[in-house]
């Protein structure tokens, strides 16, 4: 290859490396400063009412719910709930995640993510998916954080967590999916995965609807979280 071609092919990787990259860092910039312009900015948390809890590990946010409370039995949607796990014990909280159907059932851990897979959820997006776990009394913590709704707020959660399921027709059963974590179910859900329509943000859009104090735009795990207390 001619040192002239050579130089003009590096010189033209080295342009599109630095284009990528500012892209990158204008999309990582974004994300803070969407997620730091606050919807619901005069709510304030009570100091009873129904509790929920914001759970992470790092990466995914969830919305932790009590089973059975005045506004809702979720045992009547999922009767999984109410069945006791392999200790005996019986559910008394779950846990709803939306995501990108493929990742959540097909991908364990990062390491089993293909890039095939990345590239495409990265230009088409994916379709949605609900993840259901069920939880025993679960304990307060930096990855579970504890807020307090109004009822009215928590009935507002229910209905936005209600409306991710499509409908199916009267007296059908919901068909679920196998999970890879053995006490999950898996459901088909409304919306799309993309990059900017992230798990983390259903979890804003959620909380938002219910009336919470959080981000625009918490495409993050930590767009999210930093919108819920630490419990004391």
């Amino acid at each position: 290859m001619p040192a002239a071609l050579l130089r003009k092919l590096l010189r033209w990787a080295g342009l599109a490396a630095l284009a990528i990259s500012i892209a990158i860092i204008a999309f990582l910039i974004a994300a803070w400063i969407g997620s730091s312009i606050p919807r619901n900015s005069d709510w304030t948390e009570p100091d009873t009412g129904v509790e929920i809890m914001v759970e992470t590990n790092g990466v995914h946010t969830g919305i932790v719910m009590p089973i059975v409370t005045p506004q809702k039995d979720w045992r009547e949607t999922f009767p999984f709930l109410g069945q006791p796990n392999r200790f005996g014990e019986v559910p008394t909280h779950v846990a709803f995640g939306w995501g990108e159907k493929h990742v959540f059932l097909n991908v364990p851990t990062w390491s089993d993510l293909e890039a095939a897979t990345a590239l495409r959820i990265a230009a088409q997006g994916g379709d949605g998916l609900l993840r259901v776990m069920p939880y025993v009394r679960p304990a307060p913590s930096i990855d579970h954080r504890p807020v307090n709704l109004r009822a009215e707020e928590y009935a507002r959660l229910v209905a936005k967590v209600e409306a991710t399921l499509p409908a199916i027709p009267a007296g059908e059963r919901r068909k679920d999916h196998p999970s890879f974590e053995p006490n999950a179910r898996n459901y088909d859900a409304v919306g799309r995965y993309t990059l900017g329509n992230t798990c983390n943000q259903w979890v804003g859009d959620t909380l938002a609807h219910a009336g919470m104090k959080v981000g625009r735009w918490t495409i993050f795990a930590g767009g999210v979280m930093k919108w819920v207390d630490e419990p004391q």
